[in-house]
């Protein structure tokens, strides 16, 4: 379970371009949620995701994992407990080393057990297990450098890689958004499958307003560092893309009317 409270960031705090990036930003996400995060440019969605990852230091507020108040601890003390894949399929894993010693890395990345044992047997059985979640045969190509894959298969990698250690949170930053619309659409069935497969707590974060309708359990809508709106049950089930679109419509009126 994911508690944002009263999460406050100003950036240039008394300088002429001073920008509140989340101002008292609210958010409950229950465990096995999928909550699908939309909103224009300077919304705070970024500052949000990097705020509950630990990489942006709160002015005020509090960031709850499963009840524990991780709002002081760096990165590195919540990784165990949050994984993150971002945008760039490049990024999250080692181009020259096989997928096999790329899921090895990430087995061993926050443990402190050693390479001594390597891809051994049980390690290799787990792996194919693991990625046939994907659908996406990469358990079939274990000995594979990772950079003869395509995008997709690269950026699905870094999903099973991230979720391995079968963390609390999972935070999805627009992880199909370098990706062509095919591929991206099979990426985010893939992540779907890995989401349910898991029962993993997601929030992701995207510009594709059709993902934003297809996927999840609920649309979250940010709007100058707060929540402008949400999306859940039945009505998420009937929203169309128009209607999200109407929505930004009608957040843009409203800001123009409070000018």
């Amino acid at each position: 379970m994911l508690e944002i409270r009263a999460a406050r960031k100003v950036f240039y705090r008394g300088q002429p371009d001073e920008k509140i990036a989340l101002n008292g930003l609210d958010l409950t996400l229950n465990s096995g949620e999928f909550g699908v995060v939309i909103g224009s440019n300077g919304a705070g969605k970024s500052s949000m995701l990097n705020a509950i990852s630990g990489s942006l230091a709160l002015d005020s507020g509090q960031i709850l994992i499963n009840g524990e108040d991780m709002t002081g601890l760096p990165v590195h003390k919540r990784a165990k407990r949050i994984a993150r894949v971002f945008q760039d399929p490049m990024l999250g894993t080692a181009a020259s080393m096989t997928v096999a010693e790329n899921m090895l890395l990430a087995e061993l990345r926050n443990s402190r057990r050693t390479l001594r044992h390597g891809l051994n047997a049980k390690r290799l059985t787990d792996y194919r297990e693991r990625l046939a979640i994907l659908g996406l045969g990469l358990e079939d190509r274990l000995n594979t450098r990772v950079d003869l894959l395509s995008g997709g298969q690269r950026q699905s990698l870094s999903l099973i890689m991230a979720v391995g250690g079968s963390p609390d949170l999972l935070l999805l930053d627009e992880h199909t958004a370098a990706l062509d619309p095919r591929t991206a659409d099979i990426v985010m069935e893939a992540t779907v499958r890995a989401v349910e497969a898991l029962k993993l707590t997601t929030l992701m974060v995207t510009h594709n307003m059709q993902h934003a309708v297809d996927f999840g359990h609920r649309v979250i809508m940010l709007n100058a560092g707060r929540v402008h709106l949400e999306i859940g049950g039945e009505e998420k089930t009937n929203v169309t893309v128009p209607d999200l679109i109407g929505h930004f419509a009608t957040k843009t009126d409203s800001m123009l009317l409070a000018s």
